[in-house]
């Protein structure tokens, strides 16, 4: 029989996230055991899987870097390989990276009221007991993203990729190459491609909301060069939370003004033969979907050299030598990318169970944006979607460090939200609150929100930290047991 190691809170993932959910904790609440469980072999999630080219942050380094280790780098805006380095040279600084156990996929965990703990099983056997499980692997699929079956795929001659599984191997020098879609990866791709591929198309079926801005911050420059570092971080950090804010609130109040604007910008970059309307010109409002940022305008700076092109269009098959489209037009290809988005899965894909009932995600309210009713002991993290992640998840790694010094200090075993409050919450709407084509595809299975307080997953920075950091834990909603049975 398997020994269970026990340890007071254990971590699942060890990308952005979990990292540092790692490091608060050990800043926090020294006294406690702590382990994290990742399922790959290698520490960065996110950043450590896409290996695709161009691949950048689409929120300043700012506000994605922890705030208790300020960013050195010169862009504001940084490529995959700079935040990879930058997530294991703090795991490094902090011990953390001694901590993580990899290879270790969770598959199932069980609450037992009697004992107060979880119960923790991996795909490989191994076996884990906590006082409070923290899962930090975010809400896509790391298996898979999104294949669309195009009619003709298997006759197509060329190679066709997905940026999830980027191929090493991939030549795409001076190849024609059509880019599928028009979201955040799309638009990175396109000028990474473009330096070296003979032409790089987008073909998008519907266009996106695109803002270019520098890759350099110059005011934050000046500011690191003026005050201490940690001083200078806090006041970047700050300035950027409170611009992103305004801009994001100015956006939706004002979504015609704010249309019309960046349809402006955007025209004043395009070449002339390539027309704002329709490739530019979304059918939906900003922030109804994530904005895609462009760093440096390199996408019109690739549109402008005549080496990128955009076509808006629908996909009628794939043929030998490229594609077919509605409209009847061809796009020649030595190589398609599928760029068309991600495949959500809520807890990693980890089977819960609390006394034996199943804890399905789609049926969840969640509790500020990062527990669940009738659910004890277990927090997720996940980031705003109209700002940096780490700004929320840094948030709510703090308020676990609450909840558990709370349970120590007063005495009780577990906290767990009243699923009674969750029910009185009003009409449950998605968590993740956007109109994208993969929020639509995976709503059902993910946890929902209601439409007050605290089961409203705001999309404000400075609402959640005055809750998060200054209202009580006892809030009336958050239930407190005893505990019931001797610890290991």
């Amino acid at each position: 029989m398997t020994t269970a190691e026990h340890v007071d809170v254990l971590i699942v993932g060890a990308g952005l996230s979990g990292i540092g959910a790692a490091c608060r904790l050990r800043e926090r609440l020294p006294g406690k055991t702590y382990a994290v469980l990742e399922a790959r072999e290698a520490i960065g999630g996110t950043w450590d899987l896409f290996r695709y080219p161009g691949i950048r942050s689409d929120s300043d380094m700012f506000t994605l870097g922890y705030p208790f280790r300020p960013w050195k780098d010169a862009k504001a805006i940084a490529d995959g390989s700079s935040i990879l380095a930058y997530i294991r040279e703090t795991a490094a600084a902090f011990g953390i990276d001694r901590q993580v156990r990899f290879g270790h996929r969770v598959v199932r965990a069980s609450w037992s009221s009697g004992e107060a703990l979880w119960t923790v099983e991996t795909a490989h056997g191994a076996t884990f007991t906590c006082r409070f499980l923290y899962l930090c692997s975010g809400y896509y699929d790391y298996a898979a993203g999104h294949v669309v079956d195009f009619p003709g795929r298997d006759d197509f001659r060329g190679e066709i990729v997905h940026p999830q599984h980027w191929p090493d191997s991939l030549d795409y020098d001076g190849k024609q190459v059509v880019v599928i879609g028009s979201g955040a990866t799309a638009v990175t791709l396109v000028p990474a491609m473009a330096s070296s591929a003979a032409r790089v198309t987008m073909l998008q079926r519907s266009p996106s909301y695109v803002v270019a801005r520098p890759g350099r911050d110059a005011l934050a420059d000046r500011i690191r060069a003026l005050l201490p570092e940690k001083l200078a971080h806090r006041v970047v950090r700050g300035k950027n939370v409170v611009l992103g804010t305004i801009f994001f609130q100015l956006m939706r109040r004002l979504p015609g003004r704010a249309s019309l604007a960046l349809r402006k910008r955007v025209a004043a970059q395009l070449p002339a033969s390539i027309p704002v309307d329709p490739h530019f010109v979304p059918d939906y409002d900003p922030w109804d979907q994530r904005l895609c940022l462009v760093p440096d305008a390199d996408l019109f700076r690739a549109l402008r050299s005549g080496k990128a092109d955009v076509v808006t269009d629908r996909i009628a098959r794939f043929t030998p030598d490229g594609i077919l489209l509605a409209s009847g037009r061809s796009l020649p290809a030595d190589v398609i990318v599928t760029a068309t988005g991600l495949r959500l899965l809520a807890f990693g894909g980890i089977s819960l169970r609390v006394d034996g009932r199943a804890i399905e995600p789609g049926e969840q309210r969640a509790y500020k944006g990062m527990m669940f009713g009738g659910v004890p002991n277990l927090a997720w993290c996940v980031g705003y979607t109209n700002n940096s992640w780490t700004l929320r998840a840094d948030l709510t790694s703090r308020y676990v460090c609450r909840l558990v010094e709370y349970l120590d200090r007063r005495g009780f075993a577990s906290c767990t939200p009243d699923a009674a409050s969750a029910s009185e919450a009003g009409t449950p709407r998605p968590i993740v609150d956007l109109a994208s084509g993969y929020i639509k595809r995976a709503a059902p299975g993910l946890p929902k929100q209601g439409g007050k307080r605290p089961w409203m997953m705001r999309q404000n920075y400075l609402l959640d930290l005055a809750d998060m950091r200054f209202n009580r834990v006892d809030d009336g909603v958050m239930r407190f047991d005893a505990v019931s049975a001797a610890q290991p």
